[in-house]
């Protein structure tokens, strides 16, 4: 009887928020992570889904590695050389999965030697990934993973985040959350990278 009456209450309280509804969530990112910003870059504001963020311009290339269809680590740094535009996704985020078909698009036709690289940050890993890009009909972005999310955790981004590498492997750009890949404006912006 004492169990009851102490778990009477609990009940009561977890089930007195059930009928309202979830606020919903406001279309602001922040993107702000001082430990990997160059020196004399401010942290930046919030901004809206979708807005270009330049206050990590300059920075170099995060010695991340991402895993491919076998299994084999792929150090990011293996992409310098030539413009990279690296997106961060996974499978269960919508804004990712919605702009992943033009993102396979731009990587079949990318101007100027970009390289188009998305990593997929599910943990499940290969076992979810691949059969999603197969379904998906993705047929030009290289298939990575990391199964452990490192890449988004250590650069303390949301998803989708999308970053622009030059060459040399330092960033000009970065944009979080859905992006037109297909615009007059985003193929400005990619031009920026050489």
């Amino acid at each position: 009887m004492s169990r009851l009456i102490f778990l009477l209450p609990l009940v009561v309280l977890a089930a007195c928020d059930r009928q309202s509804e979830a606020e919903p969530q406001a279309p602001e990112v922040t993107i702000t992570n001082s430990a990997e910003m160059p020196a004399g870059a401010k942290p930046a504001a919030k901004l809206p889904a979708g807005a270009i963020d330049r206050s990590h311009k300059g920075q170099g290339l995060p010695t991340y590695a991402a895993q491919d269809a076998k299994g084999a680590y792929v150090p990011l740094s293996n992409f310098i050389g030539r413009p990279m535009l690296l997106n961060l996704w996974a499978t269960w985020c919508a804004p990712c999965v919605k702009e992943l078909p033009q993102l396979d698009t731009l990587a079949g036709k990318a101007p100027g030697g970009l390289r188009v690289i998305a990593v997929s940050q599910d943990l499940e890993g290969l076992a979810k990934v691949k059969p999603f890009l197969e379904q998906k009909g993705i047929k030009n972005l290289p298939l990575l993973y990391d199964d452990q999310a490192k890449i988004s955790g250590g650069m303390g981004v949301n998803l989708p985040t999308t970053i622009l590498y030059d060459s040399k492997g330092n960033e000009v750009w970065r944009t979080s959350g859905e992006r037109d890949w297909t615009s007059a404006e985003t193929a400005k912006l990619l031009a920026e990278a050489r």
